[in-house]
C-alpha cells in the first residue's frame, strides 16, 4: 500500500523541449489531449520546471488551496515573470515578505475605496467607444486595452491626463506587444532567447522600454512624495502611506515593482476578458437580448454598485471567465516537505499546478463545456475549487474585486449605450498572448450607432 501512496501520477513522456513548444503554440489542445489520456491529475515536464503535476480535480484543488501555505513555495514558480515585474514584486516571493506586501496592497482594492472608481470607469468606457465612427470596423481587444489601461492609470496612479500620463500610456501599451503571439511568448518561457542584441532586437526593445517605464515610475513616486496630499484616493498614494508592522514604508524599488505588477496583471488580463465577453454576447443573439433586457431595467444614472449586482450581467462575466479563462493555471505551488494530495504523496521540489482551464471544462461540473451558457451560473453555485478564474488560497488575485467591478461596468456602459455588431460571422479561436489566452485577430467589430437614440425613437413611435 505504501508504494501505491508514493507513486507519482502518470503523464506524457514527450521530451521537455517538445512539451514546452506545444504548451506555447497549442496550449489548449495539449492540455485536453493529456487530460483525456491521463485523467485529472497527471505529471509533465517543461524547460526550467521538472515534475509538474497538473491538477483539475476539485477535491485535489481544495486540498492544495486549504493546506498550510508554509508547505509550499509559490513565488519561485513565477520566476519567468522576473524580467517583466522586477525582483521586489510580491508575486515572486513567499513567506513573511509576500504576506506583508499583500496586507499593504489589499485595502485599495476593497470597499469604499473601490466604489469611488465606479463613475470614472463608466466615463472612460464611454469616451473610448464614442470615438468609433458609424459603420467603422474596429478591433475589440485594442479598444478594451485602451479602456483598461486608462482605468488602471487613473485608479493606480490617479493620473488621467498630462504628459506623464500620455508617456506611460504609450509605453505600457506597447511594452507587452513583444508577447502578442506564440513566437513572442517564447521569450517568456525560454530564457535562452532573452538576449539584448540592441534596440532592433525584440528582447533589446523590451529591455529599453522597461528602463523607460522604470524612469517614469520613479519620477511619479518622487512627484507624489513631494506632493504629500492626504486627500488623494489613488492606489499609489495609499501605497505611499502604508506602513508595515515595524512602521516602515515601502522602498522606492518595492513601490516600482509592485506598480509594474499591478500594471501587468491589471490591464492585459481585463482587456482580454472584455474582448471575449463582447465576442460571445454578439455571436449569440439570445444572450445579447437577455442582457439588454436586464440593462434596460436600470435608471439612466444608475449607481455603479447597483449595476454590478445585476444577476445576468454577472453570469455573462462568469461564463466568459469560465470558457476561456485569461490564465490557464493558478500560481503553482512548489512542495517544500512531503505532502499527501488525493492519496498521492508528493516529495519536495514537485510543482503542483491547478489547471483553471481543465477544471472549467469538466463535463460533470459544466455540461456541454464548449458552449457559452451564462444560465449555468444562475442555476448553480460553484465552489472556489470548481470555478477559479482568479486562482485561490493565499495566492488568489489581489485585484479580483476590481477586475470584476470594471468588467461589469464597462460591459454595461457599452451595451446599454451603443449598438455594435461582429464584422465577421465566424468563430474566433483562442491563441496564446504572453501568459494569457486571447481571441485570435482581436475580435473585429463594427459600430452601428448609439443605442439610446435608437431606443428613444422606438419608444416615441410606440407612444
Amino acid at each position: 500500500m505504501k508504494n501505491k501512496i508514493m507513486q507519482r501520477p502518470d503523464g506524457p513522456k514527450a521530451p521537455k523541449l517538445l512539451n514546452t513548444l506545444q504548451a506555447i503554440v497549442r496550449p489548449l489542445e495539449l492540455l485536453e489531449t493529456n487530460a483525456r489520456q491521463y485523467g485529472d491529475i497527471f505529471t509533465t515536464k517543461f524547460i526550467g520546471y521538472q515534475k509538474v503535476v497538473v491538477v483539475s480535480n476539485p477535491q485535489a484543488i481544495e486540498e492544495i488551496f486549504t493546506a498550510d501555505s508554509k508547505q509550499f513555495d509559490s513565488g519561485k514558480g513565477n520566476k519567468i515573470l522576473l524580467p517583466i515585474l522586477g525582483e521586489y514584486s510580491m508575486i515572486l516571493h513567499d513567506g513573511d515578505y509576500h504576506g506583508r506586501q499583500r496586507r499593504l496592497l489589499l485595502p485599495p482594492f476593497h470597499g469604499e475605496r473601490m466604489r469611488a472608481y465606479g463613475n470614472s470607469i463608466c466615463d472612460i468606457a464611454d469616451k473610448v467607444i464614442s470615438q468609433k465612427r458609424i459603420n467603422e470596423n474596429f478591433l475589440a481587444r485594442p479598444a478594451m486595452q485602451e479602456i483598461s489601461l486608462q482605468v488602471i492609470l487613473s485608479t493606480v496612479f490617479g493620473v488621467a491626463q498630462g504628459e506623464l500620463f500620455e508617456q506611460l500610456k504609450q509605453l505600457i501599451g506597447s511594452i507587452f506587444d513583444i508577447f502578442t503571439n506564440p513566437l513572442g511568448a517564447s521569450f517568456i518561457y525560454l530564457p535562452a532567447l532573452q538576449k539584448d542584441l540592441g534596440k532592433w532586437s525584440p528582447w533589446g526593445r523590451f529591455v529599453e522600454q522597461k528602463k523607460q517605464i522604470n524612469e517614469l515610475l520613479y519620477a511619479l513616486i518622487r512627484e507624489r512624495k513631494a506632493e504629500n496630499d492626504p486627500e488623494r484616493e489613488d492606489i499609489l498614494s495609499l501605497m505611499l502611506s502604508a506602513r508595515d508592522e515595524a512602521g516602515e514604508p515601502m522602498t522606492d524599488e518595492q513601490l516600482r515593482d509592485e506598480l509594474m505588477t499591478l500594471l501587468f496583471a491589471g490591464h492585459e488580463t481585463t482587456a482580454t476578458a472584455l474582448a471575449w465577453a463582447l465576442y460571445w454576447i454578439h455571436s449569440l443573439p439570445e444572450v445579447k437580448e437577455k442582457l439588454l433586457q436586464e440593462l434596460d431595467t436600470l435608471d439612466e444614472n444608475a449607481d455603479p454598485s447597483v449595476i454590478t449586482k445585476l444577476p445576468y450581467l454577472s453570469a455573462v462575466c462568469s461564463e466568459t471567465l469560465r470558457i476561456y479563462p485569461v490564465g490557464l493555471f493558478t500560481f503553482a505551488r512548489i512542495v517544500k516537505e512531503p505532502i499527501q494530495i488525493m492519496g498521492y504523496e508528493f516529495e519536495p521540489g514537485t510543482i503542483l499546478s491547478p489547471c483553471i482551464y481543465l477544471t472549467h471544462h469538466r463535463e460533470d461540473l459544466y455540461p456541454q463545456p464548449k458552449q457559452f451558457k451564462p444560465e449555468r451560473f444562475l442555476e448553480r453555485q460553484y465552489s472556489p475549487y470548481e470555478f477559479l478564474p482568479f486562482g485561490g488560497g493565499n495566492r488568489r488575485c489581489l485585484g479580483m474585486a476590481l477586475a470584476l467591478f470594471e468588467m461589469k461596468l464597462v460591459l454595461a456602459t457599452i451595451m446599454s449605450r451603443y449598438q455594435l455588431e461582429l464584422a465577421e460571422n465566424r468563430p474566433v479561436k483562442p491563441v496564446r498572448r504572453g501568459v494569457t489566452i486571447a481571441p485570435a485577430g482581436g475580435v473585429r467589430m463594427v459600430m452601428k450607432g448609439q443605442r439610446q437614440a435608437i431606443a428613444k425613437t422606438l419608444v416615441s413611435q410606440a407612444g
